[in-house]
């Protein structure tokens, strides 16, 4: 089944490098039947899906598609990778993202990424513009400038995509979008959100040694500049080293401030700020406040939203306790109330006005899975509930928060230039590149 709208890309300017092994054995398993478990649909409806990162968060994303036509995996890492080579011993196997487009565009329909912050952007980009549908694990990508262009690619293309904010499905989560639209603590102007971590900084690799034998550790480190292996990045601790990851603040940010994007319809900010401790140039910090501020929508009012890695003090100045930030992840600050809420619960408070509320309003249907959605997307559906058109501005506000925390400025962002009005932060909106992994622009 071929069911994206055909398009003729531009090819990417990254360069193709050696194909691997892995990618021979793909073409020779290119044209072998998959044999998919629990069908959705009759055979022929079932899409043809490729999927580059299956281990950690690509597992889980695997299980949410292996009733597809899985047709190639791709992964560095062997060993990490293995269950899933296993669960699809007939997929055709590649460690080299490259090779399996080069060997295998024309019978992929959708692909699924769950690589390392630092690798998103190039096998979504490679994706997009060879018109495949595209699910993309958060943040979206590892810069701004990335992000504006996965989301202008998809846009052109009309392709089905996905952000991975799995918990946007949840009921609870939807319960309390739910009760901060209705209007039941008034015109909110202002939100606070937070992740209650304390990981970061972690401590720096020393001595080195050669990479494992399983790993691939020059496309581990994809668009980077080639480094020796060291333990102490790969597969996890990349998150909290800048050159890699994004902080807690990529890791939870898109989960968390999908709540007040969502209840609220925000889009991009035009301020942004952060504090916290010192910044170290290499490595995310283990506390972060933050602020980003959003106009005013019709006749709704601007809004100031707040994100932190640790506790918020307005909890203490609202007098509540310590559980509500372990039970909790946002307050809403409303004319007439307060609105905490999570993944899985809420609270109205005060609650001796509010005791009436039982139930939020049921205005919100019921998702059929988050996997579900960009499934029934690529196949012509309504679009997914995290497609990058909304999710494009939430992922790139997370990283923006990142940039004004790194450059230790506050600045005015214009989202439709593209710009920041402190160069110390307008030159943490893109990275360098290695030779033959450049991109567009």
């Amino acid at each position: 089944m071929n069911a994206h709208r055909r398009h003729s890309p531009a090819q990417p300017t990254m360069s193709r490098r050696r194909f691997t092994a892995g990618a021979a054995l793909g073409s020779a398993l290119a044209h072998l039947p998959v044999c998919a478990p629990a069908a959705d649909g009759p055979p022929a409806e079932r899409l043809n899906i490729a999927l580059v990162g299956i281990g950690g968060q690509g597992a889980a994303n695997l299980a949410g598609v292996k009733d597809q036509n899985v047709v190639a995996l791709c992964d560095v890492h062997e060993a990490r990778a293995g269950k899933g080579f296993e669960q699809f011993p007939r997929a055709a196997r590649f460690t080299d993202f490259r090779a399996m487009f080069d060997r295998m565009e024309r019978g992929i329909d959708a692909v699924v990424v769950s690589t390392p912050d630092h690798t998103h952007f190039h096998p979504a980009w490679w994706a997009l513009e060879r018109g495949k549908h595209l699910y993309l694990e958060k943040p979206l990508a590892h810069e701004v400038e990335e992000v504006r262009h996965l989301v202008d690619s998809a846009r052109a293309k009309t392709l089905a995509t996905q952000l991975g904010c799995q918990r946007h499905a949840q009921a609870g989560l939807r319960a309390g979008v739910e009760l901060a639209r209705s209007g039941r603590i008034g015109p909110i102007a202002e939100v606070h959100c937070w992740i209650r971590s304390s990981r970061g900084m972690p401590a720096e690799p020393t001595g080195t040694e050669p990479a494992p034998a399983d790993l691939d550790w020059d496309l581990w480190l994809g668009p980077n500049a080639p480094r020796t292996y060291q333990k102490g990045f790969a597969p996890y601790d990349w998150r909290f080293w800048w050159e890699f990851g994004t902080g807690e603040t990529g890791n939870w940010g898109c989960h968390i401030l999908d709540i007040p994007f969502w209840a609220l319809e925000l889009g991009h900010p035009v301020h942004v700020e952060a504090a916290g401790p010192p910044v170290d140039a290499r490595r995310a910090p283990t506390a972060l406040a933050s602020r980003l501020d959003f106009p005013a929508r019709g006749d709704r009012p601007a809004v100031r939203l707040h994100w932190y890695q640790g506790t918020p003090p307005v909890l203490a100045e609202k007098g509540l306790d310590d559980a509500a930030a372990k039970d909790f992840n946002t307050l809403f600050v409303g004319r007439d109330g307060l609105l905490l809420c999570g993944f899985s619960k809420w609270r109205l408070l005060p609650e001796d006005r509010f005791a009436e509320v039982k139930e939020p309003p049921q205005t919100l249907a019921p998702s059929p899975g988050f996997h579900r959605e960009w499934l029934a997307a690529c196949r012509g559906g309504p679009p997914a509930s995290c497609h990058f058109g909304y999710t494009g501005p939430l992922a790139e506000s997370v990283l923006l928060a990142n940039v004004a925390f790194r450059a230790g400025r506050a600045f005015d962002w214009d989202a439709a230039r593209l710009t920041a009005s402190d160069e110390a932060a307008a030159a943490l909106l893109r990275r360098a590149y290695r030779p033959g992994w450049e991109i567009p622009g």
